[in-house]
């Protein structure tokens, strides 16, 4: 069969899943809802769990308190995976790494991913703030050798290095690396490593 034919057929079995689909009104729509019983103390569980894993620990403990919901961390953890997370927010990669090595040394030892994203990150602001020779012997010492152990690690570490190349970072081809969202990504990571190792989810349900 030509790949012309082969298109066609592809083409003609999407519209017909397309028009097989059932579209409901909106008044159907809430019904459904409507038809839905949730309990309350699998709600209470729920806006529980949002409070624990985005770190709202006062929030946390008063909703505690009213609903009598028992979070499944030690509530105290809380300020210490925050602190932790606004030093990664904050550019304080170094101050991050032995606040996460206080908490627990094993998170950093059985994750390299996590680690290599936190040295790349320590990389990125050292960019950031002109120190082109410290982040070159950081890039050489720290993480090259990881890249050689590691495709992946490379490839992100050249990206990295390649913001040396260019005067004008924010209209380069790798300026997003020097975003807020980049340091956003790498402190949501930690985060999750960190909830993962107090057994709790990574992420909230709701």
């Amino acid at each position: 069969m030509s790949l012309f034919w082969i298109v066609i057929r592809q083409l003609a079995e999407i519209e017909a899943m397309a028009m097989s689909k059932k579209v409901i009104t909106r008044e159907e729509w809430e019904k459904k809802l409507n038809d839905v019983k949730i309990r309350k103390e699998d709600m209470n569980k729920l806006v529980m769990n949002f409070l624990v894993t985005e770190g709202y620990v006062d929030a946390a403990e008063k909703f505690r308190m009213e609903s009598g919901t028992e979070p499944d961390i030690d509530l105290a953890t809380i300020t210490d995976r925050m602190a932790v997370k606004k030093a990664v927010q904050c550019g304080n990669v170094e101050d991050a790494i032995e606040k996460v090595n206080d908490l627990n040394p094993e998170i950093l030892d059985t994750n390299p991913q996590l680690f290599f994203h936190l040295q790349q990150q320590r990389l990125i602001e050292l960019i950031r703030n002109g120190k082109v020779e410290e982040a070159l012997e950081f890039a050489q010492e720290e993480l090259a050798p990881r890249g050689e152990e590691n495709q992946s690690f490379l490839e992100e570490l050249e990206r990295t290095v390649a913001l040396l190349a260019f005067e004008d970072v924010s209209n380069c081809p790798v300026g997003d690396l020097l975003d807020i969202s980049q340091r956003l990504k790498t402190a949501s990571e930690v985060n999750a490593a960190i909830l993962t190792s107090q057994s709790h989810e990574k992420g909230d349900k709701l």
